[in-house]
């Protein structure tokens, strides 16, 4: 199954997303985001993201908003093989942790904006996102996939130039408009193999990442265990899994996202999250 949250004559309504891409709306979806359903325990979420055959279609023109609102977002740094070899670093021993703001949160077709005063090194990321959906702490790698409800795409857009000169990352990851997520949440029974999945970066069409989830240095079942065992996740937070080869700050000469340009990130069996750059 695919859901979206989706704005509908101001309102949020929780939807599921068929084949042909229309919207149908959830029983407990009304007023709702999918932060909200998911947040519910189990057995009332299933319940409430039922559609059934007199669900009601929404309007074709209905607005994509981000899918969820997390509490908390989950970042981790140099996780793919490959982005670990262009970056010249060794691969990490331990998954790299790092969070990013919830406030950064943006949805499909809205504006990455950039403020620069504050930074002029604004980088792309197309990452695998988990959705957790059933409480974690401290399990096991065999299990950590049971607390997972689905997948997102999210561009961990990054501010280089902040990120390098703190020398800890949160703030050049958290500016306002950094966290791109969408189109939608496929349950994890739908995607299947977090590990075998292609994932891309196009700005203004052109492709700048293209790689595989199987360049993974710690699987997701990995990292939310390792997370689990440090501090606990719960249903709604985002588990970003890292990022492959392709980041322009590592392009040669380097580049970066200015006025006017267009981002899409994607992952295979998820959807396109496209948005616009705006300088301001």
């Amino acid at each position: 199954m695919r859901y979206a949250t989706v704005e509908v004559e101001g309102r949020p309504h929780v939807a599921e997303v068929r084949d042909d891409g229309s919207l149908v709306g959830t029983r407990g979806g009304e007023g709702a985001t999918l932060s909200d359903l998911v947040a519910q325990p189990p057995e009332a979420r299933a319940d409430a993201l039922v559609t059934g055959p007199g669900g009601r279609a929404l309007p074709a023109g209905a607005r994509l908003l981000a899918p969820l609102r997390p509490a908390s977002i989950v970042g981790i740094g140099l996780n793919y093989l490959d982005h670990v070899r262009e970056s010249g670093q060794a691969a990490p021993k331990v998954p790299l942790v790092f969070a990013k703001f919830r406030s950064a949160v943006i949805g499909p077709g809205d504006a990455i904006k950039i403020d620069p005063r504050v930074t002029q090194q604004v980088d792309w990321e197309v990452e695998l996102a988990a959705v957790i959906g059933t409480t974690a702490r401290d399990v096991g790698v065999d299990a950590a996939l049971d607390h997972v409800f689905g997948y997102t795409v999210v561009n961990d857009v990054s501010a280089r130039d902040v990120q390098f000169s703190d020398g800890q990352w949160v703030r050049g990851k958290s500016l306002d408009t950094f966290c791109p997520v969408g189109p939608a949440v496929v349950t994890a029974e739908t995607l299947g193999d977090p590990q075998a999945l292609r994932l891309w970066t196009r700005v203004n069409g052109v492709v700048v990442q293209d790689s595989s989830t199987s360049e993974m240095v710690f699987s997701v079942a990995e990292l939310v265990s390792f997370c689990s065992r440090s501090f606990t996740l719960f249903p709604g937070d985002l588990l970003l899994t890292g990022t492959p080869w392709g980041c322009g700050a590592f392009a040669d000469p380097p580049r970066f996202l200015a006025d006017g340009d267009v981002v899409e990130t994607e992952v295979e069996n998820i959807g396109v999250l496209r948005n616009p750059v705006i300088v301001l």
